[in-house]
């Protein structure tokens, strides 16, 4: 399915408007060993997907046939997993297959995997971190959980957003079952392996740049034009033209606040980020009401089940609406009959957690794929299997 994709939308060509930078960022990688200062205008992106696409197309990102065989790849990998996480979560042969058959067909995934960017590579990491630490909560083993943290160190150092989702390594603290000194070694075991993904990275940055940085210095300029009356805007548009008309601007919002930044002396990552989250915060508590509905704003452009109406035709806009809808529901069902409780606790908090650092930040369909399509379709398949006269004859 997600080769068949690839063929029809252009082997060859890379059209994500982010595969550039990606491109840029394996390339100085590939020939001068260093990862470049800048990948974009304003900012450097995370290292993650940019070395994966260094090692995948040894040392030759403008293989771009290569780079898409290769997410299609990991897309399928995802599949896979996922399928493991539901035997493990529902230990019922016939929903691992049916949440593995959803996965393949799902639309969402499918597109996401089919050009150069980094969604493919951080659902298999984000996945892979979440089959390891059900199985080292499962049967206790310390070594699964430190590989599931640096699974997810992995994750952030791919799409920083994974920071907020990381507290949850510390959930085995919460099973009862297991005495508290295990719990705790579970606990401490995938803290540290985030850490041990993380901090060479950290320190890269602190010898490169002289400061602190953890991951990379897009996170300010998102959580700057995410929350900037500019965003607000956004909500009211209603043609592609006038999208592309916003999009310029805030091309050029972001180069007017650098340029201010850097005539007052403020040019370093670390500076900039401090100074772009500084006068958010102000320009957010300076307009209370303002800033309320944006947040109202984003939160239901995250819960969406249809995707934008400027971009998309009126048929793709009601088929993909009517088919998360459906999933949204099913989902809820399976979540409230779930049989392991602490585990559907942890997807509704890994939900929450998810949507909140982005709705506190920028949100985006395409961002909301690999956090949320994952969980819906484990409960949502599991949810319509409630729904079957022989799942209720066997239980």
């Amino acid at each position: 399915m997600r080769l068949a994709v690839v063929a029809y939308t252009g082997a060859t060509t890379a059209r994500f408007g982010d595969a550039p930078a990606y491109q840029l960022a394996a390339r100085a990688l590939s020939e001068t060993g260093s990862y470049p200062l800048k990948t974009d205008p304003y900012y450097f992106r995370p290292p993650g997907y940019a070395a994966f696409l260094t090692v995948i197309t040894l040392g030759h990102p403008d293989r771009v046939v290569v780079a898409k065989v290769a997410n299609a790849a990991m897309g399928s990998l995802g599949v896979l997993i996922l399928a493991a996480i539901a035997s493990r979560l529902f230990a019922r042969r016939g929903t691992a297959i049916g949440v593995g058959i959803a996965a393949a067909l799902d639309p969402s995934l499918v597109m996401v995997s089919s050009d150069v960017q980094s969604e493919p590579l951080f659902l298999v990491l984000l996945l892979g971190a979440g089959f390891l630490l059900i199985a080292s909560v499962d049967r206790p083993s310390t070594t699964l959980s430190l590989v599931a943290g640096i699974l997810t160190g992995l994750a952030i150092l791919t799409r920083p957003s994974a920071l907020l989702v990381a507290p949850l390594l510390a959930a085995p603290l919460a099973v009862r079952r297991w005495p508290f000194r295990v719990r705790t070694h579970l606990a401490a075991a995938g803290i540290l392996g985030v850490v041990l993904s993380v901090a060479p990275w950290t320190i890269r940055n602190a010898v490169v740049y002289r400061e602190f940085v953890l991951v990379s210095d897009v996170g300010g300029f998102n959580f700057y034009l995410g929350n900037s009356d500019l965003m607000a805007r956004f909500y009211e548009i209603h043609d592609r033209k006038s999208y592309d008309a916003w999009s310029d601007e805030t091309f050029r919002l972001l180069g007017d606040r650098l340029k201010e930044l850097n005539s007052a002396g403020v040019t370093s990552p670390g500076r900039i980020t401090r100074a772009l989250t500084r006068r958010t915060l102000m320009e957010a508590a300076a307009r209370p009401a303002a800033t309320i509905r944006l947040l109202a704003h984003k939160t239901a452009d995250w819960l969406r089940p249809y995707p934008n109406p400027n971009f998309w035709p009126p048929t793709v806009v009601l088929g993909i609406g009517t088919l998360y809808t459906i999933l949204y529901l099913l989902a809820a069902r399976g979540l409230l009959l779930a049989p392991r409780r602490g585990a559907t606790l942890f997807a509704l908090a890994f939900l929450f957690l998810s949507m909140a650092a982005h709705v506190l930040t920028l949100v985006s369909w395409r961002y909301r794929v690999p956090y949320w399509d994952p969980v819906l379709i484990l409960y949502g398949v599991f949810g319509a299997g409630t729904l079957l006269p022989r799942w209720k004859l066997s239980t």
